[in-house]
């Protein structure tokens, strides 16, 4: 559903302010449609996505310099070519909207909160002076749009009560990205790492953050059936996760990063801990769909997420606690 005024209300009530970041053109190819909007908020945390890769990483920081020069005119705008100015795959140009909101901007955000409540809305923007989009709203989809405004249908994902619960060991590169790439996805990311100031300054809206120096018993606050993704910068850490979410019994999904070679020590650490071949049977090492071969964290996460899709896909089955086959719905091959 969506929900974009709500969230900036929302954003606005707990932080004071909000950016709403809009995906204004797209011409060839690029990762979004015209029109995917996220929301920011002044600690750094979003909601929705406008792509991923290098350009949200830009529009994040360009949301977090419009929420910290509170003097600045409350819009700004930039064009980028996705490969020759960003770096990405995609052949396409896009502009970016980046909009500031306030207690000030209250009375027009609670009205377009209260209409998008009721469902999906469209509105008609004009931009005024370069300074200010103001928005009306329209009363149906034959309403004629003026020369120099803007038909508008907002969408940033939301999701409710459902989201499946994640627990994310590691903010490495692989773990950076693959919490970008659940950001619009149906799961609530607790997401631990032991090292002071491991994590981006930029963090999805369903991400908590947790830094503890013995992260393992957090696993202990963990709900029944949550899935459990583990790539740490320690081997030794790594394998006492491993084997206190499988020995738990209790997990839906247990995802370690690493190679085959590196399962097999692993294998072979828990065989001479006494653990069961059906325990050990669980372990979804490598992770991810292991048909996408590419190395980058970016692929790697893709893989990742996919696979994490499929497990909730099939929750079902798995509900009942029986998570035994897991390890061959998703693709993993064991060496």
């Amino acid at each position: 559903m969506n929900s974009v005024w709500p969230t900036i209300e929302r954003f606005i009530a707990e932080h004071g302010a909000a950016v709403l970041v809009t995906l204004a053109d797209a011409r060839g190819s690029s990762p979004r449609e015209a029109g995917t909007c996220m929301v920011v908020r002044p600690d750094g945390g979003f909601t929705g996505t406008i792509g991923g890769g290098a350009l949200e990483w830009m529009a994040l920081a360009d949301a977090q310099a419009l929420l910290a020069h509170k003097d600045a005119a409350p819009m700004r705008r930039f064009d980028r070519a996705l490969g020759p100015d960003l770096g990405q795959c995609c052949g396409g140009r896009v502009g970016v909207r980046l909009e500031r909101f306030d207690q000030d901007d209250g009375k027009q955000v609670a009205e377009l909160a209260a209409a998008e409540r009721n469902g999906p809305i469209t509105t008609v923007a004009t931009i005024e002076n370069g300074r200010r989009v103001r928005r009306l709203l329209a009363e149906g989809e034959a309403v004629p749009v003026p020369s120099g405004q803007l038909r508008e249908e907002p969408a940033v994902e939301h999701f409710g009560t459902d989201n499946t619960a994640l627990y994310l060991f590691g903010a490495g590169h692989v773990g950076r990205a693959l919490v970008m790439a659940l950001a619009p996805l149906p799961f609530t990311v607790t997401w631990i790492d032991p090292r002071p100031g491991a994590f981006p300054p930029h963090i999805p809206a369903n991400v908590t953050c947790r830094t503890e120096p013995d992260p393992v018993p957090l696993l202990g606050g963990a709900p029944d059936g949550a899935f459990v993704a583990i790539m740490t910068h320690s081997h030794a850490l790594d394998l006492e996760l491993t084997t206190a979410a499988l020995t738990s019994d209790r997990f839906a999904y247990v995802g370690l990063i690493g190679s085959a070679t590196k399962r097999g020590r692993f294998v072979s650490a828990m065989r001479k801990l006494g653990i069961t071949e059906d325990t050990i049977g669980r372990l979804i090492c490598p992770i991810g769909l292991t048909e996408i071969r590419d190395k980058a964290p970016a692929s790697i996460a893709a893989a990742v997420a996919a696979q994490l899709l499929i497990v909730r896909a099939t929750a079902s089955q798995t509900a009942s606690g029986d998570t035994r086959g897991t390890s061959d719905l998703v693709g993993n091959r064991h060496a």
